[in-house]
């Protein structure tokens, strides 16, 4: 069977995008795009039977490396496909590759191969992590390269743009103004609190004047206090998007349990890998010339600080179900949907006139099998 000859698919379970569904085909064209239609609008023609949950791949909205490849070491066109074709081999089929604090010529060379690779499919924006965040609250980012906010950035992102190319900047409150928030905002860049000390209140100042996601909650963060509720109060009480890392270290599963039964308005919460040049790749790697080495699941710099993460979307989605009891579609949502709709590209969420290589499987019990073309 080939895409050439035009097939029909029926799978065990299918995810559309919002619910587990068994009730339908999938109609693949001669060029390999794909239309849902019933089960009684066969033809009379014999579907393949796809075990498992079938689904499009997953969207992951910060990807610092893969495949042995950092984006801040070597900021090019070649980098971002060997990084996309990493995660693909993990399911993830649209990625947003993130540049975190670094010195400007990087985060210039990063937008550029993001503007080269505009037409490629999977490469779907950037995702700017910095440099204008809270110097105590850094993480990884190396302290020499935090800085305040200055017009080069807006430009940058200004000229993302108005090529239609979807930004998120993660950026600090206390180090970037209300006015410029809201500059950023204007241009239609998803503004993202993150690595920040900001206050409860200043938070909510900030999402006042267009910040509209938080990043990595818990992460980079001060902790929540009975009164000091701080950024992660703002970001659990408000029907933002936000983003966390699933991977168990980042945040205690008990946490991760909290904060996803916290939230006020569903669908609000998605999964971002964090992934780092392991995922595909070998076991260490430099960041900032220095060693990130892959210990019992950790990613540890010279600090003992973690530094990025090494799990999947696909990984992650099995441990939301297996490790929290978040059911299958609501984990599936957080690494598909939800990411798909923060960044206004809801057709990424969606089986309807997607090319087949954009479809996953995943066995029974959500392990990643292998792209759908891989089976039939």
């Amino acid at each position: 069977m080939t895409v050439c000859d035009g097939f029909l698919l029926k799978p065990a379970k299918l995810f559309d995008g919002s619910r587990i569904r068994s009730d339908l085909l999938i109609k693949v064209t001669r060029n390999g795009f794909c239309h849902l239609v019933k089960n009684s609008e066969s033809g009379g023609v014999a579907p393949k039977i796809i075990d498992g949950i079938l689904s499009v791949g997953f969207v992951d909205l910060q990807v610092n490396g893969g495949g042995g490849v950092l984006f801040n070491t070597d900021p090019t066109p070649e980098t971002l496909k060997a990084i996309l074709a990493a995660h693909r081999r993990f399911g993830s089929v649209a990625i947003l590759p993130t540049v975190i604090t670094d010195a400007k010529y990087v985060l210039e060379k990063a937008v550029e191969a993001v503007i080269e690779s505009k037409h490629q499919p999977g490469i779907i924006g950037i995702h700017i992590e910095g440099p204008h965040i809270a110097l105590e609250q850094r993480g990884a980012h190396a302290a020499r390269f935090v800085r305040l906010y200055d017009p080069g950035t807006f430009q940058l992102v200004q000229n993302l743009r108005l090529k239609e190319i979807p930004v998120m900047i993660t950026l600090a409150p206390e180090v970037v103004s209300m006015k410029d928030i809201e500059a950023l905002s204007e241009t239609g860049a998803i503004v993202s609190l993150g690595h920040t000390n900001a206050s409860l209140h200043l938070a909510n100042e900030a999402l006042s004047h267009g910040a509209c996601a938080f990043t990595h909650l818990f992460n980079a963060m001060p902790a929540m206090r009975n009164r000091k509720p701080g950024i992660v109060a703002a970001a659990l009480n408000s029907d933002c998007y936000t983003s966390i890392i699933g991977d168990g270290f980042h945040v205690d599963d008990e946490i991760l349990k909290f904060a996803i039964r916290a939230r006020p308005i569903k669908d609000r919460l998605f999964i971002v890998s964090d992934a780092m040049p392991t995922i595909g790749g070998p076991s260490s790697f430099k960041l900032y010339g220095s060693a990130i080495t892959l210990k019992k699941g950790r990613l540890i710099n010279s600090e003992g600080k973690l530094a990025g993460a090494h799990i999947t979307m696909a990984g992650t989605v099995k441990r939301f179900v297996s490790a929290l009891g978040v059911a299958i579609e609501d984990a599936l949502k957080m690494a598909i949907s939800v990411p798909a709709n923060l960044i206004n590209r809801p057709d990424l969420a969606s089986l309807e006139n997607r090319h087949v290589k954009d479809l996953i499987c995943l066995d029974d019990d959500l392990n990643f099998e292998r792209d759908l073309m891989d089976i039939i």
